[in-house]
C-alpha cells in the first residue's frame, strides 16, 4: 500500500493540502480561497475559522479525488502564513477576535512610540527581527488592549495566542504549540536563548500563560483527533511558509538562496548554525530546528509581490484573472518608462517606512495598461533585486544562484526579468510547491518516511534555468530609476 505525506499550506489568500509520494512527487491537490477583510485603511484581518474551515475541507477533499486511505498517511507537516496573530478561549477554542493579518499596518504609530522610546536595539539584538508592525506582538497587545477583559482572562491562562500554525494544531490535535521558526516571528522570541523573551513580555504586556510551547520543526507533536479524518495521522512538521520553502528547495547549506514569488515575495539566505546579524536592514530568523540542530536564515521580506498582480485583476479591473498579466505585459516590449511602486501597505525590506504609498510614476499619453501591467510585473523584480543586494553585503560572500519558487515563478517573462536584474540564474524547480514540499519533508523525517536531509536534497531537479541577458549598463540604469520611484513613495503618510 503507498504511503504518503499530507502538507498543508495555509496562505494568506487560500488555503491548500497536497499529497506526497516517497520521491517528492506531487500525488494530489486541492486548494480553496477564502475571504480577505479589509475593516479600515491598512487593516487586514481573516476569520480564523473560515482558515480552519477551508483547510480541513481541502484535507478531506484531496484524500477523497484521489482516493486515499488516511491510513496510507504516515504524517502531516504544516507551513503557514506567518506573524497572522490568533487570540481563541482556551476552553471553548472560539477566537475572541478576527485575526490580525500579517499585512496589518493598525500598530504602525505604536511601533513608532517604542521607536522613539530606544526600544528598536533591544527588540533587534534579542529576536533579529526590525521594529515594525508586520510581527505579532504589536498585533497580540492590540487585541489584549481593545478586547474587553482579554488580558485579565489572558493573565489567568483562560486565553491561548497562536500564529496560524498553532491555531491549526489545536484544531487538529487539541495541543498548544509552534515550531522555531513561527515563534521567532512573533518579536517575542529569544533567537540566541532559544525561549520566550521575559524582558519583551514585560515591554508588549503579555502574559506568558497565553503563549505556546515551542517545538522543533520536524517532530512528533500530536495526532488528529480520530473525528476528522476516521484515523489518527502523527502532526510531525510545522514551519513558517518561508522558513518550509527553503528546506524544501534543499536550501541547507549557507550561502544558498531562495525567492518565493507569493503573495508577498521572501528572499532566505541559509546563514549556518548561529544568528548573523544584518547590517542592512534585513531580518535574522530561524530557519529551522532538526535532530536538535538549528539552522539560521537572513530574510529579506516584500508585502506586495503575487498580490501587486491581484490588485490589476481586482481594483482596475484590466485582466480578468491573475494568469492574464503575462500575456498582457508581455503585449509590449518595456513597461514604456513607467514604474509601479506597489507600496499599498507600506514597503518592508530593506526600506521598513509603513508611511510609504503605492505610486505610478513615468506616466504619458502613450501609456496604456499594458505598460501598467508590466510594471506591476516588474516592480515583483525590482524590490527583490534590493533583496538580493542587502542580502549580499551582509553576508560577504557571492550568490550564484537564487532557486525561484512561489506562484508567479511560473511566469517566464517575471523570471527573465528577474535574472536580468540580479545578474544571476534563476533556477526554477521541477516542483515548485516548495513550501509544502518543505512541510513535508520535516514531517516525514520525523518519522522515517525520509532518512535524511542528504537524501531530500538529491531530490531537488531543476526544470528550467533563467541566465542575465541584460547588460551592465542598462541594469544600472533601470535600478537607479526603480530607486528615485522608491523615494516618491516613501513617507506619503507621515
Amino acid at each position: 500500500m503507498t504511503q504518503y505525506i499530507l502538507a498543508l499550506d495555509q496562505g494568506t489568500t487560500s488555503s491548500r493540502a497536497i499529497l506526497f509520494d516517497h520521491e517528492g512527487n506531487i500525488a494530489g491537490c486541492a486548494a480553496q480561497e477564502f475571504p480577505q477583510h479589509f475593516p479600515q485603511p491598512g487593516w487586514v484581518e481573516h476569520d480564523p475559522n473560515e482558515i480552519w474551515n477551508s483547510q480541513i475541507s481541502v484535507a478531506r477533499k484531496v484524500l477523497h479525488d484521489n482516493h486515499v486511505d488516511p491510513k496510507q498517511v504516515r504524517a502531516i507537516g504544516i507551513a503557514n502564513q506567518r506573524e497572522t496573530t490568533v487570540v481563541w478561549d482556551r476552553k471553548t477554542g472560539e477566537p475572541i477576535a478576527p485575526a490580525i493579518v500579517w499585512q496589518d499596518r493598525r500598530t504602525a504609530g505604536y511601533c513608532e512610540e517604542l521607536r522613539a522610546a530606544g526600544k528598536a536595539k533591544m527588540i533587534c539584538e534579542a529576536t533579529g527581527l526590525e521594529l515594525d508592525a508586520y510581527f505579532s506582538a504589536t498585533k497580540i497587545k492590540w487585541l489584549l488592549d481593545h478586547v474587553p477583559g482579554a488580558r485579565e482572562r489572558a493573565r489567568k491562562g483562560a486565553l491561548c495566542f497562536g500564529t496560524i500554525d498553532s491555531w491549526l494544531a489545536w484544531k487538529l490535535c487539541g495541543v498548544h504549540v509552534t515550531d522555531v521558526s513561527n515563534a521567532s516571528r512573533t518579536m517575542l522570541f529569544n533567537i540566541h536563548l532559544m525561549r520566550w523573551d521575559s524582558d519583551l513580555l514585560q515591554l508588549f504586556d503579555i502574559p506568558e500563560a497565553m503563549l505556546p510551547q515551542v517545538v522543533s520543526s520536524s517532530e512528533e507533536v500530536g495526532t488528529t483527533k480520530a473525528a476528522l479524518f476516521g484515523h489518527e495521522i502523527p502532526l510531525a512538521g510545522i514551519a513558517g511558509d518561508q522558513q518550509a520553502a527553503t528546506f524544501g528547495q534543499a536550501c541547507h547549506q549557507p550561502g544558498m538562496v531562495k525567492n518565493t514569488y507569493g503573495t508577498g515575495c521572501f528572499m532566505l539566505m541559509h546563514a549556518g548554525r548561529h544568528p548573523r546579524v544584518s547590517h542592512n536592514r534585513l531580518l535574522s530568523t530561524v530557519g529551522w530546528r532538526v535532530d536538535g540542530a538549528t539552522d539560521y536564515m537572513l530574510e529579506g521580506s516584500v508585502f506586495m509581490g503575487g498580490a501587486t498582480v491581484q490588485w490589476l485583476r481586482d481594483g482596475l479591473g484590466i485582466i480578468q484573472q491573475s494568469s492574464d498579466v503575462e500575456a498582457l505585459a508581455g503585449s509590449v516590449p518595456d513597461s514604456g518608462g513607467v514604474f509601479l511602486v506597489p507600496a499599498f501597505v507600506g514597503l518592508g525590506a530593506p526600506h521598513w517606512d509603513p508611511y510609504a504609498r503605492g505610486t505610478i510614476v513615468g506616466l504619458t499619453r502613450g501609456s496604456n495598461k499594458a505598460h501598467i501591467a508590466r510594471a506591476a510585473v516588474e516592480s515583483i523584480a525590482y524590490q527583490s533585486a534590493e533583496l538580493l543586494a542587502a542580502m549580499q553585503k551582509d553576508a560577504s560572500m557571492p550568490v550564484t544562484e537564487v532557486r525561484a519558487d512561489g506562484g508567479a515563478a511560473r511566469n517566464d517573462m517575471l523570471m527573465q526579468f528577474q535574472s536580468d536584474l540580479l545578474g544571476v540564474p534563476v533556477l526554477r524547480p521541477k516542483v515548485t510547491e516548495t513550501t509544502a514540499l518543505g512541510a513535508a519533508y520535516l514531517a516525514g523525517l520525523a518519522v522515517g518516511f525520509w532518512e535524511s536531509q542528504e537524501e531530500i536534497a538529491t531530490q531537488w531537479a531543476c526544470e528550467r534555468r533563467f541566465t542575465p541577458a541584460m547588460g551592465d549598463a542598462q541594469r544600472a540604469e533601470l535600478l537607479a530609476k526603480w530607486h528615485r520611484a522608491t523615494e516618491r513613495a516613501k513617507a506619503w503618510e507621515s
